[in-house]
């Protein structure tokens, strides 16, 4: 069996161009199947709005292997971005950090927002994650992930408790720390 650890590191202003570029590369798949590919335009959208405060880098094994943005908006978690680099997708890493993020919003009894390209491979993802679709546009669809009742609140599989790691919140967390472990199965013989 094969452990992943997953930290968090606080980003910095001095970061956005590395993150604009993950970005691009990570949405590329979805804007060319609707033939909206622009990496211009997919760039100046992540820096018109890029706040280091609320953004988190994914690290694997000492390398940055993706980031997460989670924004506080008063009654509700935003969910602005969450990308790991296509080398490390199909891990765990995604939904390890993602039950982060939804632990986080149930301690605080709020709903987690995100909207996601149409095309996009990450509309299961997130319908797999409990999130609900609540409105559909001509290119996104948004989704709502209500907060669990903290009196029946599920821990995570591996019964990490976690403080908030993102701006706004009342309890925020060391940057450097382990945030989750992702158990993987060894192959079958």
């Amino acid at each position: 069996m094969r452990t992943i650890s997953v930290h968090f590191e606080i980003a910095s202003a001095q970061d956005a161009e590395d993150l604009a570029a993950l970005r691009v590369i990570a949405m590329r798949p979805s804007l060319e199947r609707v033939g909206r590919f622009d990496p211009q335009r997919a760039r100046d959208r992540f820096l018109a709005n890029f706040t280091p405060a609320s953004t988190r880098h994914l690290i694997v094994d000492g390398h940055r292997v993706g980031f997460v943005v989670v924004r506080h908006q008063g009654d509700h978690l935003l969910l602005d971005h969450l990308y790991v680099h296509s080398a490390y997708q199909g891990k765990g890493i995604g939904g390890a950090v993602l039950a982060v993020v939804l632990a986080d919003a149930d301690a605080q009894g709020m709903p987690v927002r995100v909207g996601a390209l149409r095309a996009s491979e990450s509309n299961r993802f997130y319908v797999r994650h409990g999130f609900e679709l609540v409105e559909a546009t001509e290119w996104d669809n948004y989704y709502v992930r209500t907060p669990v009742d903290p009196g029946t609140f599920h821990r995570d599989p591996h019964g990490i408790s976690t403080p908030s790691l993102f701006e706004g919140s009342p309890h925020p967390a060391r940057s450097d720390r382990t945030i989750v472990q992702v158990y993987k199965r060894a192959p079958s013989r």
